[in-house]
């Protein structure tokens, strides 16, 4: 059984700093391409960062140079540090991996998400 389970989520004022992180199961951790998306209310779930299995990352320009996105194999958990938050950066942050599972699979998984809120 696949699970991705996100934390670190929460208040934080415009400018502030939060860490996101994301603790996968049931996967070939190291094999997987791990990536955060983000979901604002009303609008499309949208791609944020994302990680390889070789280190490898890629970001979206509205959070380039502002988020890094980094994995620790030993631990199966992937991060994503976000500073200088912007008001705009409010959303639902889903976690997903795309890869081997134990099982012998290839698979697609979402974690259930952890709500940021940037606010004064």
């Amino acid at each position: 059984q696949v699970q991705l389970v996100e934390s670190g989520g929460g208040l934080v004022q415009p400018g502030g700093s939060l860490r996101l992180s994301c603790t996968a199961s049931g996967i070939i951790f190291s094999g997987n391409t791990m990536g955060w998306y983000r979901q604002a209310p009303g609008k499309l779930r949208e791609w944020v960062a994302a990680i390889r299995s070789g280190g490898n990352t890629n970001y979206a320009d509205s959070v380039k140079d502002r988020f890094t996105i980094s994995r620790d194999n030993l631990k199966n958990t992937v991060y994503l540090r976000m500073n200088t938050l912007k008001p705009e950066d409010t959303a639902v942050y889903y976690c997903n991996a795309k890869g081997p599972t134990l099982g012998g699979r290839w698979g697609d998984y979402w974690g259930q998400g952890t709500q940021v809120t940037v606010a004064s």
